[in-house]
């Protein structure tokens, strides 16, 4: 018997036009149920019941997301400014009408086709359909938030925690957000993208997490990417599991992949070429900044939890500009631009346990192509070995040093902007507050890209977007919030499972004999090194990298560390001494792996020397040290003209490098950042969670494959101090009505959303000019693709767009006239 169509006829009313779209979809599927009824084959009933099954989720849902939809404009910035939360559910559910209206109709114009696959559409169509129930789920906790929330607030009530609310999220199935139907809210150009990095991201857990050796883990990636890419289903329980099961270690790990040294040198490749891309060491010395009444304040030392250390700032400009005497070269003639009167300083995203400015250069190079100003990004020591308030402190100290030795970076600091993404700009708000607590000179202005100003889950409609967001899942959200605010909770979890080498020797208390020089490579090989004590500071020593021409990159390092400062922590290296708990399986096959890359490196890499103390250590045959300088003076020798053989055997020393580094990172033992940086993510074990066990004993690779999706109220065994310098939405009013220029870019589907909304809206009522915008089709830390994306691209050149508003706020522009030779 054919199935009529008011049989799943509603009575209810949609107020919005989308309707006709939900109709059409439901017609669709009518006619595709009809077609398929009499078909015996068991792909013929799964279809026949896969779209009986989606018409009835159109149903359910479709009442719901209209009260949504009615709702939501209560909760606007503005009228001009249209976005929140319960928009965002709503477009997604209308993205997943719109993606189920096209199935449908792929079916519909092929399902006569001798070369029709039914089993492939049969599990496109039931994928389809637990996307649709699951949206369901979600708007019926958006209605109970509606009811727990004042008018107008975004966030719930405090007697209403987030514990109550995800009680409720166990009927919620994310593994369908994770497979055949991964990213369909987003652009088309960013699906791929987030297709791509889920399947890097599954494979990845295989090889973190097993027991074979470093080449058998690198063979095998090759056959994992394949298998993730044919198995949506594999795939997506796998990324699941290993978001609500894996430690901060994994993330951390992961989102590191982007520093990799192959990788590195991609912003180089597709994006403009700068003329100063450097690095450089700041020294933990006592600083002093003038305040507004011409008193001296003494900038407070970064201490917390690691000690003193040096801090490192990058600076990039398209243009060599007066006082950036650091590579500059000597013989060729250059421009030479006066100094610029803005000064950006930049604060890089990355949940506060990853990333640096390096792997933000896709879209730094960019921007400081189209600003024509100087940009300082801050590579802040980060979680879990680094807690707040640790990043605090050293971008506040930084921020003071850029003011302080602004002639230095090629400005003259007449307006200075601090400029972030995600953490960053969390950050740089923090150092708003601070300046204005200490009496310091104040920002010129803030921009601010999808930021948390709430670093707790307080519940939130845009904060539940966590649930099916790839490159943010709900369950990464929670480990970096708990590393970075709650050290005391992740110190016994998390802490000891870190070696010491974890953490790059400039983020570390150095335990090296006085004098020594601290200075951490982040950037390329061709990069040099050289030491300036404290009286050099002005006259910092310029040295261009062979492998640069006229036009190129000058990508240098330079460490401004005083002979004379010693970190003063010792004690912190105690919480870091614990090493990794392995299997003697473990062992035996990193050794048999480890005496692979070293026997490469021991025959055509490496040479021996002898050190000060008349020790035998490995040098690179061609980067042998021919002079009398003693090792506190050079650390690196000077860049020189080489031969042929040289050459090659530089290359050689590269390439076995950054060999040893990949093998030895995909592991989970070294980081990217350098090779004697070492990640293990957390594996200890204490028997209490899977996300502390160790990969060699009880959380099994077959663990990671399996249905079992944990309650996300699991999560919330710690407590985050209510601190407005962790959390600025918490900060008093009379801080906030100092605040300079602001201006807030988010996306409509980014789990932050929320926190933008009611930070703008808070400066707004205190009388701060603010601006907001929100982007659609983009996820959270969409700069990092703006050069795969059309649209990611688009809203780059937005940001570029409201910092420059912010640089002419006063009717001063940035002219790049007065460049003289």
């Amino acid at each position: 018997m054919a199935i009529k169509e008011e049989d799943f006829s509603e009575t209810f009313e949609i107020s919005s036009p989308a309707y006709a779209m939900y109709q059409a979809l439901k017609d669709l599927c009518l006619n595709n149920a009809d077609y398929f009824q009499h078909d015996d084959t068991e792909n013929g009933q799964r279809l026949h019941s896969g779209f009986l099954a989606l018409i009835d989720h159109v149903n359910n849902v479709a009442p719901l997301v209209d009260d949504v939809r009615k709702a939501s404009s209560k909760f606007d910035l503005d009228t001009e400014t249209p976005g929140n939360g319960y928009r965002s559910f709503v477009s997604v559910v209308d993205m997943c009408v719109v993606h189920g209206v096209k199935l449908s109709r792929q079916v519909c114009e092929s399902r006569d086709s001798f070369l029709f696959r039914k089993s492939h559409y049969a599990r496109e169509v039931e994928a389809c359909s637990q996307v649709m129930a699951s949206l369901g789920s979600c708007l019926r906790l958006l209605t109970t938030m509606l009811s727990w929330s004042s008018p107008g607030e975004l966030f719930c009530e405090e007697k209403h925690s987030a514990e109550e609310l995800l009680k409720h999220a166990e009927t919620i199935n994310m593994y369908c957000f994770y497979g055949r139907c991964l990213g369909f809210q987003f652009c088309e150009s960013i699906q791929q993208i987030l297709k791509t990095i889920s399947i890097l991201m599954a494979s990845f857990s295989e090889m973190y997490y097993s027991d074979a050796g470093l080449f058998v883990k690198a063979t095998n990636s090759v056959w994992t990417g394949g298998k993730y890419l044919l198995n949506p289903e594999l795939r997506a329980r796998r990324i699941v599991n290993v978001s609500q099961c894996a430690s901060v270690g994994f993330c951390k790990s992961f989102w590191l992949l982007s520093e990799m040294e192959f990788l590195g040198h991609l912003p180089g490749m597709v994006g403009p070429s700068l003329a100063v891309n450097q690095v450089i060491s700041i020294p933990p010395e006592p600083l002093e900044h003038i305040a507004h009444d011409g008193s001296k304040v003494s900038i407070p030392l970064p201490t917390a939890h690691i000690g003193r250390a040096p801090i490192e700032v990058r600076l990039l400009s398209i243009v060599r500009r007066e006082g950036m005497k650091i590579g500059e070269g000597k013989e060729k003639k250059v421009t030479i631009h006066r100094p610029s009167p803005v000064l950006i300083i930049h604060c890089h995203g990355g949940g506060f346990v990853a990333q640096s400015s390096r792997s933000h250069e896709v879209y730094l190079r960019e921007w400081a192509s189209h600003l024509k100003v100087p940009i300082l990004s801050v590579d802040y020591s980060l979680a879990p070995q680094a807690p707040f308030p640790r990043a605090l402190e050293e971008v506040l100290y930084a921020y003071c040093w850029a003011i302080n030795n602004c002639h230095i970076l090629g400005s003259t600091a007449e307006k200075i902007l601090l400029v972030g993404d995600s953490a960053g700009a969390n950050l740089n708000v923090g150092v708003t507050m601070k300046c204005i607590e200490l009496g310091l000179r104040i920002p010129d202005g803030l921009f601010l890209a999808y930021i948390p100003v709430l670093v707790s889950f307080v519940p939130s409609p845009s904060r539940l977007l966590c649930f099916m967001d790839p490159l943010l899942p709900f369950g990464f959200m929670m480990r970096c919030l708990k590393a970075y605010a709650c050290p005391i909770v992740n110190c016994e979890s998390e802490m000891d499972d870190i070696s010491e080498s974890t953490l790059p020797s400039s983020k570390l208390p150095d335990r090296r004999k006085e004098g020594s020089l601290i200075s951490q490579r982040t950037g390329s090989d061709t990069e040099s090194f050289e030491e300036v004590s404290e009286s050099d500071l002005l006259e910092l020593a310029a040295h261009k990298s062979p492998l640069s021409e006229e036009g190129t990159d000058t990508l240098t390092t330079v460490s401004l560390t005083s002979l004379q400062s010693k970190p003063e922590a010792d004690q912190a290296f105690k919480s870091l001494d614990n090493s990794l708990m392995k299997t003697e399986a473990d062992r035996a096959n990193d050794n048999r792996s480890e005496h692979y890359v070293s026997e490469f490196l021991e025959k055509y890499v490496l040479d021996s020397d002898t050190d000060s103390e008349g020790r035998k250590v490995p040098v690179l045959r061609t980067e042998r040290t021919n002079g009398e300088d003693s090792e506190e003076q050079v650390l690196f020798e000077m860049p020189q003209e080489l031969g042929l053989s040289a050459k090659f055997g530089k290359a050689m020393g590269n390439f076995a490098s950054g060999m040893s580094n990949t093998f030895g990172f995909i592991t989970g033992r070294k980081s990217p950042v350098s090779s004697d940086v070492v990640e293990v993510g957390s594996r200890k074990q204490d028997g209490k969670s899977l996300s502390s066990l160790s990969p060699g004993m009880s959380l099994l690779t077959s663990d990671l494959d399996t249905l079992l999706q944990r309650s996300p109220s699991d999560e919330f065994q710690f407590e985050v101090p209510k601190d407005p310098y962790l959390s600025p939405y918490w900060a008093s009013d009379s801080v906030l009505r100092q605040f300079p220029p602001v201006s807030i870019l988010s996306v409509q589907l980014d789990p932050c959303l929320d926190d933008c909304v009611m930070f703008a809206r808070k400066l707004k009522r205190l009388g701060i000019c603010v601006t907001l915008d929100v982007l659609d089709g983009l996820p959270h830390g969409f700069l990092s693709f703006s050069a795969f994306s059309k649209e990611a691209h688009s809203g780059s050149m937005l940001c570029v767009k409201r910092i420059q508003e912010l640089i002419n706020l006063d009717g001063n522009s940035c002219s790049e006239d007065d460049a003289y030779s």
